[in-house]
Protein backbone atom coordinates (compact mmCIF):
# COMPACT_ATOMS: atom_id res chain seq x y z
CA UNK A 1 0.00 0.00 0.00
CA UNK A 2 1.34 3.61 -0.81
CA UNK A 3 1.98 6.06 1.54
CA UNK A 4 2.73 9.39 1.30
CA UNK A 5 3.11 12.57 3.59
CA UNK A 6 1.07 15.26 4.08
CA UNK A 7 0.99 18.77 5.72
CA UNK A 8 -1.43 18.87 8.88
CA UNK A 9 -3.62 21.80 7.12
CA UNK A 10 -4.76 19.42 4.40
CA UNK A 11 -4.56 16.40 6.63
CA UNK A 12 -7.60 17.36 8.43
CA UNK A 13 -9.17 19.07 5.63
CA UNK A 14 -9.38 15.46 4.18
CA UNK A 15 -10.14 13.53 7.21
CA UNK A 16 -13.20 15.79 7.73
CA UNK A 17 -14.21 15.31 4.31
CA UNK A 18 -14.03 19.44 3.28
CA UNK A 19 -11.30 18.14 0.85
CA UNK A 20 -12.11 15.76 -1.76
CA UNK A 21 -8.42 15.66 -3.94
CA UNK A 22 -4.97 15.42 -2.66
CA UNK A 23 -2.51 16.54 -5.39
CA UNK A 24 1.10 15.34 -6.02
CA UNK A 25 3.34 16.58 -9.17
CA UNK A 26 3.56 14.49 -12.93
CA UNK A 27 7.05 13.32 -11.93
CA UNK A 28 8.80 9.87 -12.75
CA UNK A 29 8.98 9.40 -9.22
CA UNK A 30 5.33 9.37 -8.26
CA UNK A 31 4.53 7.92 -11.96
CA UNK A 32 6.56 4.52 -10.38
CA UNK A 33 4.68 4.63 -7.30
CA UNK A 34 1.39 5.11 -8.74
CA UNK A 35 2.13 2.39 -11.01
CA UNK A 36 1.02 -0.42 -8.70
CA UNK A 37 -2.21 0.25 -8.25
CA UNK A 38 -4.96 -0.88 -10.16
CA UNK A 39 -4.62 0.83 -13.80
CA UNK A 40 -7.46 1.19 -16.57
CA UNK A 41 -6.68 2.80 -20.04
CA UNK A 42 -9.41 5.73 -20.89
CA UNK A 43 -8.52 7.24 -24.06
CA UNK A 44 -5.01 7.92 -24.32
CA UNK A 45 -4.44 8.34 -20.40
CA UNK A 46 -4.35 5.75 -17.63
CA UNK A 47 -5.82 6.19 -14.52
CA UNK A 48 -4.91 4.78 -11.31
CA UNK A 49 -7.45 3.78 -8.46
CA UNK A 50 -6.48 2.00 -4.80
CA UNK A 51 -5.71 2.60 -1.19
CA UNK A 52 -3.28 4.76 0.01
CA UNK A 53 -2.21 6.11 3.67
CA UNK A 54 -1.69 10.01 4.12
CA UNK A 55 0.52 9.89 6.85
CA UNK A 56 1.14 13.97 8.65
CA UNK A 57 4.37 13.65 9.41
CA UNK A 58 7.53 11.51 8.42
CA UNK A 59 7.30 9.43 12.07
CA UNK A 60 5.68 6.06 12.27
CA UNK A 61 3.51 7.76 15.19
CA UNK A 62 2.27 10.23 13.10
CA UNK A 63 -1.33 10.40 12.47
CA UNK A 64 -2.50 8.04 9.65
CA UNK A 65 -5.55 7.94 7.39
CA UNK A 66 -6.22 5.29 5.19
CA UNK A 67 -7.84 7.02 1.74
CA UNK A 68 -9.99 4.29 -1.23
CA UNK A 69 -8.91 7.12 -4.09
CA UNK A 70 -9.22 7.28 -7.78
CA UNK A 71 -6.13 8.99 -9.72
CA UNK A 72 -5.99 10.41 -12.85
CA UNK A 73 -3.98 13.91 -14.36
CA UNK A 74 -5.80 17.39 -14.49
CA UNK A 75 -5.68 20.57 -12.93
CA UNK A 76 -6.79 21.05 -9.15
CA UNK A 77 -8.51 23.61 -6.85
CA UNK A 78 -6.47 26.50 -5.72
CA UNK A 79 -7.90 26.29 -2.05
CA UNK A 80 -6.59 23.10 -1.87
CA UNK A 81 -3.26 23.84 -2.61
CA UNK A 82 -3.00 23.97 -6.65
CA UNK A 83 -1.33 26.01 -8.90
CA UNK A 84 -3.41 27.62 -11.60
CA UNK A 85 -3.06 25.89 -14.77
CA UNK A 86 -0.51 23.69 -13.89
CA UNK A 87 -1.22 19.20 -14.77
CA UNK A 88 -1.13 17.24 -11.26
CA UNK A 89 -1.74 13.79 -10.60
CA UNK A 90 -4.94 14.40 -8.62
CA UNK A 91 -6.34 11.85 -6.12
CA UNK A 92 -9.93 11.85 -5.70
CA UNK A 93 -10.57 11.05 -2.37
CA UNK A 94 -13.67 8.02 -2.13
CA UNK A 95 -13.78 7.28 1.03
CA UNK A 96 -11.46 7.79 4.28
CA UNK A 97 -10.84 5.95 7.12
CA UNK A 98 -8.56 6.53 10.04
CA UNK A 99 -5.89 4.39 11.22
CA UNK A 100 -5.41 3.45 14.72
CA UNK A 101 -2.50 2.30 16.72
CA UNK A 102 -0.88 1.60 20.07
CA UNK A 103 1.25 4.21 19.38
CA UNK A 104 -1.79 6.92 18.66
CA UNK A 105 -3.23 5.99 22.14
CA UNK A 106 -0.31 6.34 24.22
Amino acid sequence: MLTLPIKKKWFDMIKSGEKKEEYREIKPYYEKRFYGLKTSICGYSATHEGKVIFRNGYSNSSPKIMCDVFIHKGYGKEEWGAEPNKDYFVLKILSVEEIWSIKNIL
